[in-house]
């Protein structure tokens, strides 16, 4: 980040000017024939920095250092495989963020720049074993520990209910049974979970019935030299449609542009000009690599930029696990930044704040950014990686557990050209065998399972199957929910495969991994009319359009999630058991495990 002439500091200082006024004085004195005592000198150097002082010029720029992360997930340690490097560069690990921002922060403060830290949503769901055996609490405790103020809200934020979410605010401890569903509230009761240092921000979620937010909307920053800056949080408005609908009932989600441009005034009459969102909301660039521009950037915060009122300064943005770095055009036509820190601490992003004294606002000209690579190359925060050495430690009786074996080194979630995967079928025959979901004697004949919500392929150590890779496969806790669907509302759950949120364009299908049904798709047909006609069969039976079928999927599909509204009108729904239970349970009772054959979905015409 390059300074511009005006933030270079003066040779010599206001100490050396004082001091050669003084000496120049005494020097004058003498060579009149009179005596200088300390004092006199004392006066007269105070008298000449005095004066000084009055003719420098005050600064024009106020400074400002802000640093963000998003999408952390709760992954203390280093991720594996692609999601553990930038570029190639082996990065993140809360030890080695924990560095990256306490050195971030003294380089800004050797410059005379005051910084705050914040986040763009998705910092806890969806995460490792180590965090989410005790519900997420090791990383709020982290990130207190980094120093975070603020944080947007995401989507996984709300994985366990919004209920929780307070709690992860607010503090306190849950009555889950000491680990007896593999998770721990509170583990260590010498240090109950105190909540959240940091304030969740949450613009544009509101209760249902009162029309107040869940958390404050926005805050204010007030740095030492009077400065403002206002931090709006926000979700994506889409949040309802990509969690459990359990997890947000009686809340409502309201349109990104709409709430944030609404709070501008809000801001502008307590004295801020300096606006900054955080936004768990982002976008593609043309080249994922590109880490520190936004070549070709697509997506949703695209057309937010356009939309946000230009008063609004910046957007620090999360939610597509993508690194950018650029500035947008805004509707009147001035650059305004617009970021994203990739996802599990790999980046920071390190931003410059340039405010004109004189007009209170944002310098967007001589505001700049840079995505920083946390590398492992730099020593762990001490604190950090004791913290997350004590968890460890508490979390491996859950996490070493065996619980089968598998003929392969693993089972793969990469999907054939049909879209099925040998990981898909595993998941979904373990969810037809759960006996969780058995009621009334109705058993069911067929599963579906999102390949969103498998995470990860499953790993071994030589064969041996533990509950840690397992956990890392399905790591959001779903209930298992059986139901009625017809045989037309089947076609109709297929057929949203290939349109609606999951089409017409083949980047956006969703093919759901299935057990018990087979099928051909023809990817040359319109969205709509994908499915090969009489090609339907359950149970080796062709499918009947009126006739009811008992089928089992995960609560989030269960209410309609992931574009797939067909699941809302099945009926007489059973919750059964947690999705993760199942999985293991399945791999104990298929002991050892052999991958089988991708033959149950096909393509044709």
């Amino acid at each position: 980040m390059a300074l511009t002439g005006r933030d270079k500091a003066r040779p010599g200082g206001r100490r050396a000017v004082g001091v050669l006024a003084a000496g120049t004085a005494a020097v004058l004195a003498l060579a009149a024939g009179g005596s200088v005592s300390q004092a006199a000198a004392t006066q007269t150097a105070k008298e000449s920095q005095t004066a000084v002082q009055a003719k420098k010029p005050k600064p024009t720029h106020t400074q400002i250092q802000l640093l963000a992360i998003n999408d952390f997930h709760g992954n203390l340690e280093p991720a594996t495989g692609s999601g553990g490097n930038i570029n190639g560069v082996p990065a993140g690990g809360a030890a080695y963020l924990a560095t990256y921002l306490k050195d971030l922060r003294a380089a800004a403060k050797a410059k005379g720049q005051d910084s705050v830290t914040v986040a763009a949503g998705d910092l806890i769901g969806a995460s490792p074993l180590l965090s989410a055996a005790f519900h997420d609490e090791p990383t709020i405790e982290a990130l207190n520990g980094m120093g975070l103020e603020a944080a947007s809200v995401g989507n996984h934020e709300f994985d366990e209910g919004w209920h929780e979410l307070l709690r992860m605010q607010t503090g306190g401890c849950l009555p889950d049974g000491d680990g007896q569903n593999n998770q721990n509230s509170c583990p260590d009761p010498a240090h109950p979970f105190t909540g959240a240092k940091f304030k969740y921000l949450s613009a544009n979620v509101f209760f249902t019935n009162t029309q107040k937010t869940l958390f404050a909307p926005y805050t204010i920053k007030t740095f030492a030299d009077g400065q403002k800056v206002g931090f709006i949080g926000m979700t994506l408005e889409n949040t309802p449609n990509i969690v459990t609908k359990s997890g947000v009932d009686g809340l409502t989600f309201k349109d990104e542009v709409e709430t944030a441009n609404a709070l501008v005034p809000v801001l502008k009459k307590k004295g801020v000009k300096s606006i900054v969102v955080l936004l768990h909301e982002g976008g593609f660039p043309a080249d994922s690599k590109a880490y520190n521009s936004c070549p070709g950037i697509s997506g949703p915060i695209v057309d937010i930029n356009a939309g946000l009122d230009p008063e609004i300064d910046a957007i620090l943005s999360g939610h597509t696990h993508q690194a950018y770095n650029c500035s947008l055009p805004d509707k009147a036509g001035k650059p305004r930044l617009v970021t994203s820190a990739s996802s599990f601490g790999r980046l920071v992003t390190d931003v410059r704040l340039s405010i004109d004294n004189a007009t209170g606002d944002v310098d967007r000209v001589n505001t700049l950014a840079n995505n920083q690579i946390v590398t492992q190359d730099v020593v762990q925060d001490r604190k950090t990686a004791d913290l997350i050495a004590k968890y460890k430690k508490l979390v491996a009786p859950i996490e070493t557990k065996v619980i089968g074996h598998i003929t392969t080194p693993s089972v793969v979630r990469t999907p054939d050209d049909s879209l099925e995967s040998p990981l898909g079928n595993l998941i979904a025959d373990a969810q037809l065998a759960d006996p969780s979901v058995v009621s009334g004697g109705k058993t069911p004949v067929a599963a579906f399972m999102n390949p969103g919500g498998i995470r990860a392929d499953l790993a071994s150590n030589n064969g041996e199957v533990t509950f840690g890779q397992a956990f890392t496969v399905q790591p959001f806790n779903n209930f298992l929910v059986s139901m009625d669907m017809t045989g037309a509302q089947i076609k109709t759950l297929l057929e949203q495969q290939f349109s609606g949120l999951n089409g017409p364009d083949a980047s956006k299908y969703k093919v759901l991994q299935v057990a018990g049904i087979t099928y051909t798709w023809n990817p040359a047909a319109a969205a709509g009319s994908k499915l090969v006609a009489g090609s339907i069969k359950i149970g080796g039976q062709p499918l009947v359009d009126g006739t009811s079928y008992r089928i089992v999927t995960n609560n989030f599909l269960s209410d309609g999630g992931d574009g797939f509204p067909a699941f809302t009108t099945a009926t007489n729904k059973v919750f059964g058991g947690l999705d993760i239970d199942a999985f293991a349970n399945y791999l104990t009772a298929h002991d050892p495990y052999t991958p089988v054959a991708t033959d149950r979905i096909s393509i044709g015409s």
